[in-house]
């Protein structure tokens, strides 16, 4: 059974679905065109938020673990997403190299990766895991928290390829964003990256991510004849913050009474009474690390020790000195007691299911990527893409279709951003 949501559905976003799913075969027509002449990302994640008058996406991950918080009933949607992925890469691929995160102890994201491997195998391929840890000693078993084993073997380079005993692989597919830089162990390579190394959080900005969203969300709003605002979170960024110092909090609070300001302005015009806030997150950086909640320009000066450590540094230990203030999108969707946000995966251009960020001691205007968050998996009895549950005449509509169509939305702006990066860049 679909959890079940306690939504507000008042206003324009009931407005929305329904021009969503009347345009469905327009909306449809206009992704195929666009993903025709822009090469997609691999696979990716987008975290989307409802708020009953907006549905928007709040972040878009290029190396998404959380694999295993599928629905197992769409692993087969998996499969057959990447048998069109890889046939874009190298049609003749048999042996690819899994490059996951050097962690360990986390024994979910471990099993996010036998549940990735598992995909990638059922689309034909044979597929061991190569990692990056530098003192691993040779080829170690670990188990997961799904109950089975996975083998992590060191990877190494041999002339310009990455190569496992035994094992020359055509390409590599990475589940590390590479938040402490570019391994030169992977530059310079002849075999397919993918994602490109380019994509990683050394070389990729958020703020870069939503400026390429802007652009589509504004031909996507052309095209269903709505306000963009609708779709998309408005941002701004300061590159002069240096939490451990206390330095550029003039230039934070400015961006921050910008952001508030302009969702006033949009709150006004559309009757909504909620109260504007901030979310401030580093500009680089996953793992819900370094982010707050702002409602006045006051809250992001004279911070306190605890709040400027919070922010200061992210994964890696990577300080941070540049942040992107976005408009905060309140969720009013929730499972049980819960605040609850969607998550929606992709693999190629396809929607592979998705599951609920849960979080019972955060509030609808908090960040849910926090400790204490629970994951509860997307079921339908039937495929996800269809624009009801059921088929039949008079079904209530699947509101998945519509986090789908705006979650492509970010894949098609991660698409362009990767596009625009440095063609220098590793």
């Amino acid at each position: 059974m679909v959890p079940h949501l306690t939504t507000s559905l008042t206003g324009p976003l009931n407005e929305l679905e329904r021009l969503v799913l009347g345009k469905r075969p327009e909306i449809e027509h206009w992704l195929r065109a666009q993903f025709a002449e822009h090469e997609v990302p691999f696979y990716a994640s987008v975290d989307l938020r409802n708020a009953g008058f907006k549905l928007a996406p709040v972040d878009t991950n290029l190396f998404p673990g959380g694999f295993n918080n599928l629905n197992p009933d769409f692993w087969p949607l998996c499969v057959h997403a990447a048998m069109s992925a890889i046939q874009k890469l190298c049609p003749d691929a048999q042996r690819f190299v899994l490059v996951p995160e050097n962690h360990t102890r986390n024994l979910h994201y471990l099993h996010n990766v036998a549940v990735l491997k598992r995909i990638l195998e059922g689309a034909g391929l044979e597929v061991r895991i190569g990692s990056l840890i530098p003192d691993l000693p040779g080829p170690t078993t670990l188990e997961t928290s799904g109950g089975e084993s996975i083998l992590l073997e060191p990877l190494r380079r041999s002339a310009n390829r990455v190569e496992l005993d035994g094992f020359d692989p055509c390409a590599v597919v990475l589940n590390n964003d590479l938040s402490a830089g570019i391994p030169p162990l992977l530059q310079g390579l002849e075999q397919v990256v993918v994602p490109p190394l380019k994509a990683g959080w050394s070389t990729r900005r958020k703020s870069q991510h939503f400026a390429a969203f802007n652009t589509v969300a504004e031909d996507f709003s052309r095209l269903l004849g709505i306000d963009s605002w609708f779709v998309n979170p408005a941002f701004a960024t300061c590159g002069e913050v240096n939490f451990a110092e206390k330095a550029g909090e003039e230039c934070l609070a400015a961006a921050v009474a910008q952001v508030l300001d302009g969702t006033r302005v949009k709150y006004a015009q559309y009757g909504i009474t909620e109260a504007p806030f901030a979310i401030v997150k580093a500009d680089a950086g996953t793992y819900g690390m370094g982010i707050m909640t702002a409602r006045s320009p006051d809250d992001v000066r004279n911070l306190n020790r605890k709040a400027r450590n919070k922010m200061a540094v992210v994964k890696e230990g990577l300080e941070v000195s540049q942040v992107i203030i976005q408009e905060g999108v309140p969720t009013f969707e929730q499972v049980g007691e819960a605040i609850a946000e969607p998550v929606v995966y992709m693999i190629d251009q396809f929607v592979v299911g998705g599951f609920y960020r849960v979080h019972t001691e955060r509030g609808k205007d908090q960040n849910l990527n926090a400790p204490g968050m629970e994951f509860r998996p997307l079921a339908f009895e039937t495929d996800c893409h269809l624009p009801d549950c059921t088929g039949a005449p008079g079904a209530p509509p699947n509101r998945f279709y519509t986090y789908g169509v705006v979650a492509r939305l970010a894949l098609l702006a991660a698409a362009l951003e990767i596009e625009a990066l440095s063609p220098e860049a590793p």
